[in-house]
């Protein structure tokens, strides 16, 4: 799987993340929805997503949080943090999960699910994160159930058989990628070439986003 960035960055991205919810949610007093709906529209998650490293290294949570708001806060004195807050572990696990999917925040889940994924913290919080990794995969694919190679066959406007002739792929093969029968990530190269070539994509675009546990 390729990951949204250099893995060098990611303790900093996972601390940073939790801080800036943390500092939002109990220092500014913010509602945690409506903040992260600031962040998501902003260029600090733009810029988080793709392991900008000036943000990264350069910028702890709250200065990221400040960054999201602009002018519009005041700056305030800060508080001790002994305890890990829901929100602090929210930021980490999330950033995680960004970095292991490559997947946009927006393209994760809507604003009101990040208090879903908040009220997962018991007992979450206490498991591997692999395990979080695994739910949220769940939840994604039940979101978003159409395949990227759909998707790209109906906005190509070709049907199944269409796209086999166009490829030279077995159509069998082009049903069970859809039906995440057969895993794409891991199928031949030259027919992830092919179905690409014929839908004016590249080979990576057609790829999950999350592990299916399908055989290749």
């Amino acid at each position: 799987m390729i990951h949204a960035y250099d893995k060098i960055y990611l303790e900093k991205a996972r601390v940073a993340l939790g801080r800036m919810l943390d500092f939002a949610v109990y220092d500014l007093h913010m509602d945690l929805r409506k903040f992260w709906v600031r962040f998501l529209n902003s260029d600090v998650c733009k810029r988080f997503e793709k392991g900008d490293s000036s943000l990264l290294a350069g910028m702890s949570g709250i200065e990221m949080a400040y960054a999201v708001l602009g002018d519009s806060v005041q700056r305030v004195k800060t508080r001790p943090t002994a305890d890990r807050s829901e929100e602090y572990w929210l930021g980490w696990a999330l950033a995680y999960y960004q970095w292991d999917t490559g997947i946009a925040f927006k393209d994760i889940f809507d604003a009101d699910d990040i208090l879903k994924i908040k009220a997962l913290y018991s007992p979450y919080h206490e498991m591997d994160i692999r395990h979080f990794c695994d739910l949220l995969n769940e939840m994604y694919l039940g979101k978003n159930p159409i395949t990227n190679l759909k998707r790209y066959r109906l906005k190509a406007g070709l049907s199944q058989s269409q796209l086999a002739e166009e490829s030279g792929v077995p159509l069998r093969t082009i049903q069970q990628y859809e039906q995440r029968q057969k895993n794409i990530n891991a199928s031949r190269a030259e027919y992830v070439i092919r179905l690409a070539k014929a839908l004016y994509c590249e080979p990576e675009d057609l790829m999950d986003k999350v592990p299916v546990s399908a055989e290749s």
